[in-house]
């Protein structure tokens, strides 16, 4: 019997990280897994430009933490794209749910990172991982088991955006 690897339909990655070393182990590890890196970038602002140049990105892993603002703001304009992010950071705040897919928390074992990835490429399938990945939190799983339906997390989203100054 001869076993074929199942296509992939997560290929395009933009890596946000402003921690240079993890930046760098994080692109060797995803382009030794035959992953494509559109963009390594440690800025909102080049994070946004980015996805503002119409790059053919599937998935955005983005930290919540950088030095010109928050990754959450990335993962805004990535999510008004179409485009799911998700957040690899220390700490994941509250509002990260309403704009991203997932959050893995630093620190991970590499192996997690890419099992975070197939459990978010089964999630957007309809299918489900039997286990998620040692600290992976997948918003969508929460939602399965009674977290907010998409009308009320559009109108949290709306409340976080008035909350936010100018």
């Amino acid at each position: 019997m001869i076993f074929r690897k199942r296509k992939r339909s997560i290929v395009r990655l933009l890596l946000v990280e402003d921690e240079p070393l993890v930046a760098f182990d994080t692109e060797h590890l995803l382009t030794e897994q035959d992953y494509e890196i559109v963009a390594t970038v440690d800025r909102v602002a080049d994070a946004v430009a980015t996805l503002s140049a119409g790059h053919d990105v599937h998935l955005v892993l983005v930290d919540v933490n950088l030095a010109d603002g928050s990754g959450i703001d990335v993962a805004r304009v990535a999510g008004e794209r179409g485009i799911p992010s998700l957040f690899v950071t220390g700490h994941c705040p509250p509002e990260a749910e309403l704009f991203g897919v997932g959050c893995l928390y630093k620190p991970f074992d590499q192996r997690d990172l890419l099992l975070s990835i197939e459990a978010i490429e089964l999630s957007r399938a309809g299918k489900a991982m039997r286990r998620l990945p040692e600290g992976l939190r997948l918003f969508a799983a929460e939602k399965a088991g009674g977290s907010p339906d998409a009308k009320e997390r559009r109108s949290q989203r709306a409340a976080v955006d008035q909350q936010r100054p100018s």
